[in-house]
């Protein structure tokens, strides 16, 4: 009795803690940064901003918030996207830009600085760009008239070999003194630019990682295959829809806005597994959480080493990369067995 009440006990704190995490760590990142500011006047700032200096105010509420909130939400949506495609493709390798979401959105966030100056538009372009890369990759899927996960795959990868190479065309034809080095650092990442009117990026995101959460048990019989599903009386086709649907909003929505991140699509879903194993009712809460609390981690980083910021983008495959190796390591490449 005592065991079989400590399981469920033992589940319980995780899960508490896998929920309550991402504030804590949304939180902190609120007390650091390139400007100090006592711990005093960053409470202030949140909670009574009247008794604060203007400049506390501005630094907490109107950067280090927006920011914070927008970082945790793209991880959230990188890292949950990357377990969904995991599991409904059956590949451990597969990240959050399998179907050329990624570089799609790279295509139009050039094509947007390049003629039309950037902007607003670069975030518009981007999304609808990263949406049609999806579309393409599912056209280029039913060449041969019957679209399985292998096909889709095939197609993801066409479509991002044809929109980097137009990301390569259009690097060659953009200014080399100011078009070019924005389009450079928007490749790589950044939460720089980050303000208020970036955050209705959130309610595609959230529309994402809600299909996939009320999806999270089908993604299990998904996992097992398309026959097997099928077999347990999941409609494959339908919530194989829902799923990349859902993971292409989250995907898209948050590259539109910071530009391409990888490794986290890869790596966070992995930690999860380590974690709490392969049950996606777990697996996808759990890349949630940690998703979110590890790209604010970075952000953080990537806004205090040093006096320049670095594109977080670079930072997470410095970090990511070393981790991943590790963690094979330490797994023996047994969290997909």
């Amino acid at each position: 009795m005592q065991q079989a009440t400590a399981k469920p006990n033992h589940r319980a704190a995780k899960t508490a803690a896998l929920v309550v995490l991402p504030f804590a760590v949304v939180l902190l990142s609120l007390f650091f940064g390139r400007y100090p500011l006592p711990w005093r006047d960053v409470l202030a700032a949140i909670f009574t901003p009247a008794r604060v200096s203007d400049a506390a105010l501005v630094t907490v509420r109107q950067l280090r918030v927006p920011r914070a909130v927008a970082a945790a939400f793209v991880g959230a949506s990188l890292a949950v996207s990357g377990a969904a495609f995991q599991s409904v493709f059956r590949n451990p390798l597969v990240n959050s830009g399998i179907l050329g979401v990624s570089n799609g959105a790279g295509f139009g966030a050039c094509v947007a600085i390049v003629c039309f100056g950037g902007g607003a538009s670069t975030y518009v372009f981007s999304f609808l760009f990263a949406v049609l890369a999806v579309v393409l990759s599912a056209f280029a899927g039913r060449i041969s008239k019957t679209t399985t996960t292998i096909t889709l795959i095939l197609g993801g990868t066409i479509v991002s070999a044809f929109f980097s190479a137009m990301v390569s065309i259009m690097k060659y034809v953009a200014d080399p003194y100011s078009q070019l080095p924005t389009i450079t650092f928007w490749l790589m990442g950044s939460f720089a630019s980050i303000n208020y009117s970036h955050l209705t990026a959130l309610i595609p995101m959230t529309a994402g990682m809600l299909a996939i959460v009320i999806s999270r048990w089908r993604l299990n019989a998904l996992s097992m295959g398309e026959k097997e599903a099928a077999t347990l009386g999941v409609d494959v086709r339908r919530w194989q829809c829902i799923v990349v649907g859902g993971a292409t909003l989250c995907t898209a929505s948050a590259v539109c806005i910071c530009g391409t991140i990888g490794w986290v699509g890869l790596v966070i879903p992995h930690i999860a597994r380590m974690l709490l194993g392969n049950n996606n009712r777990t697996l996808i809460p759990a890349s949630i959480s940690l998703g979110a609390c590890f790209l604010v981690l970075m952000d953080l980083l990537a806004r205090s080493l040093t006096g320049a910021e670095l594109p977080i983008g670079i930072l997470c495959a410095l970090v990511g990369t070393p981790f991943f190796v590790y963690l094979l390591k330490k797994t023996k490449g047994g969290v997909w067995r």
